[in-house]
């Protein structure tokens, strides 16, 4: 099923671009042609979902739904939706290496609903045909967020009663009065669809394969959780009883309070597991492999008292386990799935990777804890797992050095046999690289030598997050020969 081989993990919107953020145009296809002719074989990124508060990718408004700021706007430009003039005196934000999401949001959304306008005539039967296939998912969607619209951005939460419990009167009524508004969502979703299969069939075609990541959860404010309340742990009132989280452990004494609605499991079992199966399904229409997070959390996760302060006084509690994914495996066949299984797992959870038989992850910069011998240390590894330098969780590696304990930093000299000629960062990619591992990943900050002010995402940590982006013209000859000399050397 896999094939030794490498890959880049770097999100779309990490991507150069005039525009404030990374997109589906241009500059996607160049980072493709890089992959392509540095010998890459995959282009991992984080979740496509529509990001709400805090702009993380991994607390979406929908899980089925793609984000709309990814939409290229050049594209648009050149069908003839948007016009020079509409580009005047926008505000994108000034700092080109990082995202300013609320002026991004503000400024393209202001420019899709230029587009819509002339849109609705010239895509009418497409528009259509879009909303009739996606129908299942897309109708609840483009009402929620109309009437996000509507409340000024308040959590569904928050809404009158009968819109928030879905009185069927209500809703209907709520159909028509905005009408026009969810109109425009659906086109957003179409345009932004449209934009990724183009995208995807390039890279393909190109023999780049896109590796997905769908979050474990979902988030309490998306459309997810407002169309099915009875899939979640919610009290009469539609609010949480049971969030998520992590326990306690040597990063943080109070553990990590997520905040996301329990799933009901039990319900969910009883209907044959079908919004899952109905999630993967559309997961794998936009992708060729997909990464799940926190894979643990199907065999025990962390259930938090939803007015818990912190996630200490959680418990354990059983997931569905193999049943889910042999329930998957039924109706979709065998898919390409890599397993999150990183912190604290029991034998239980190793049980269920191994049943499934989805490879799981390595992270180099977790190896060199210089008290006690790790599983991540690439002797320890056997093939049927994906190596990465790090992850968008973690430090870059030259960030890594600057930040870790010097025994740690000398036991990673000593192991990789690193140096400063070669370059720290290119001697973990190295050692990535090297490895048995099926697959080795590294961030595209780590072939850039970049500190710790690149890094992705800091968890737990709310605000700065999200916003590293590439400069123009560093994906140049010398790093792709580079690479491409790395990747043949080891067989990749």
């Amino acid at each position: 099923m896999y094939k030794r081989s490498s890959g880049i993990l770097m999100h779309i919107s990490s991507l150069p671009n005039p525009y404030g953020i990374g997109t589906l145009g241009k500059e996607s296809y160049n980072f493709v042609k890089f992959l392509k002719k540095s010998g890459q074989s995959y282009w991992q990124i984080l979740p496509l979902g529509p990001t709400g508060y805090g702009d993380s990718p991994y607390q979406s408004l929908s899980t089925f739904a793609g984000n709309i700021l990814l939409i290229d706007l050049k594209s648009l430009k050149k069908d003839g939706l948007l016009r020079k003039k509409d580009f005047k005196k926008r505000d994108f934000g000034k700092n080109k290496q990082k995202v300013d999401f609320d002026k991004v949001r503000k400024e393209k959304t202001e420019l899709l609903r230029i587009a819509f306008a002339k849109a609705e005539k010239k895509y009418k039967k497409q528009l259509d045909a879009f909303a009739k296939a996606h129908r299942q998912w897309l109708e609840d969607y483009a009402l929620f967020r109309a009437l996000k619209q509507h409340f000024k951005l308040q959590s569904w939460q928050e809404w009158p009663d009968e819109l928030r419990n879905r009185n069927p009167k209500a809703l209907a009524k709520a159909k028509r009065k905005h009408k026009k508004e969810i109109r425009f969502w659906v086109f957003t979703q179409f345009i932004f669809f449209k934009q990724w299969a183009e995208l995807k069939n390039y890279a393909n075609k190109n023999n780049v394969e896109i590796i997905g990541d769908i979050p474990i959860y979902v988030a309490e404010d998306s459309a997810d959780v407002w169309a099915n309340p009875d899939l979640f742990l919610l009290d009469k009132t539609n609010k949480p009883i049971f969030v998520s989280g992590c326990p306690p452990d040597a990063f943080s004494a109070d553990g990590q309070l997520w905040g996301n609605p329990i799933y009901n499991w039990k319900l969910m079992k009883k209907q044959g597991f079908q919004w899952w199966i109905q999630r993967i399904r559309a997961t794998f229409e936009l992708f060729d492999v997909v990464r799940i997070d926190h894979f643990r959390g199907f065999e025990a996760y962390w259930s938090i008292p939803a007015d818990a302060e912190t996630a200490a006084t959680g418990e354990w509690v059983k997931g569905p386990a193999i049943q889910l994914f042999d329930a998957i495996k039924k109706e979709l066949g065998p898919l390409r799935i890599i397993a999150e299984d990183l912190g604290f797992l029991t034998q239980e959870v190793l049980d269920l990777k191994n049943a499934t038989g989805f490879p799981g992850m390595k992270i180099l910069e977790f190896a060199f804890d210089s008290k006690e011998e790790s599983d991540y240390l690439p002797h320890n590894y056997d093939s049927h797992c994906i190596v990465y330098t790090g992850t968008h969780d973690n430090d870059t590696v030259m960030g890594w050095f600057k930040n870790t304990p010097k025994a740690d930093r000398k036991k990673a000299i000593d192991y990789l046999r690193l140096t400063k000629e070669e370059g720290y960062h290119w001697g973990f990619i190295r050692g990535a690289w090297s490895s048995v591992a099926v697959i080795a990943i590294a961030q595209m900050q780590d072939f850039l030598g970049l500190d710790a002010k690149a890094r992705m995402n800091i968890p737990s940590t709310l605000g700065g997050n999200w916003q590293w982006r590439m400069k123009p013209n560093q994906l140049d000859k010398k790093l792709t020969k580079r690479l491409k000399k790395l990747t043949t050397l080891y067989g990749r």
